[in-house]
């Protein structure tokens, strides 16, 4: 029996997904998360074979979780169930360590192949996502060695506080909540923000984080609540 963890901040997508996957006796929920935090927390407690995430999650999103879940050498394969279908956002996804990725609109179907697949040790794309978003890549190898070979370019032009805040900025902090954070001033957050596009040759924002999300290369800070669990694992950062 192939046991799963559930992360939604949607109780009602939860209690879908638990009615779907109930009609199969092959598939068991062994836990429910509404947060990035406690989805890594039960999965290091329960090691469910199988955690399907959201992608936008509150606290840590699903990039974050499976970024974690790899720094925490978990065996636990992770599908990313998510509405956005977008190539940067897969892209990430494959270079953070998913092992599948869903688009909402799927049907139930869809869900037990990916299942099937990422338990058997493969990799799993909606075909939608393979027609639609992926389009020039002819074949997964292409599209994971795009995935796995960020920019080094990225790094070397950004300073630390500028990266910081892209970061925030993808993860959808506004303005003046970036600010809060930095303890700086909303002017200053503008500053870093025109200057990471004046040095990326960008026009906006969104390409700014567009950019950012086909690199895959924005550093996440790890909570310290993630990490005890890897010190307690004896890892090293």
């Amino acid at each position: 029996m192939v046991t799963i963890v559930l992360a939604d901040d949607h109780v009602v997508v939860r209690q879908g997904l638990c009615a779907l996957l109930e009609l199969n006796p092959d598939y068991v929920v062994v836990g429910e998360a509404a947060d990035g935090l406690e989805a890594v927390e039960l999965v290091v407690q329960r090691k469910p074979a199988v955690l399907i995430t959201d992608l936008m999650m509150p606290g840590l999103d699903g990039l974050a979780i499976t970024q974690n879940l790899v720094r925490l050498k978990s065996t636990t394969r992770v599908i990313v169930l998510s509405m956005y279908g977008d190539q940067a956002y897969v892209l990430t996804a494959l270079q953070s360590g998913a092992s599948g990725y869903v688009v909402k609109e799927s049907c139930g179907a869809e869900l037990f192949q990916a299942l099937r697949e990422v338990v058997a040790g493969r990799r799993y794309l909606s075909p939608a996502i393979s027609e639609a978003s992926i389009g020039s890549f002819t074949s997964m190898g292409t599209i994971l060695q795009k995935a796995q070979s960020g920019s080094q370019e990225f790094h070397d032009k950004l300073t630390v506080r500028e990266r910081k805040v892209l970061q925030l900025v993808v993860e959808g902090a506004s303005i003046s909540d970036i600010g809060s954070r930095l303890k700086i001033s909303s002017h200053t957050v503008e500053s870093h923000r025109t200057n990471c596009m004046r040095k990326l040759g960008l026009n906006t924002p969104q390409d700014l984080i567009r950019y950012a999300l086909q690199r895959g290369s924005l550093p996440r800070d790890e909570p310290k609540s993630i990490r005890k669990y890897r010190n307690r694992a004896g890892t090293v950062r």
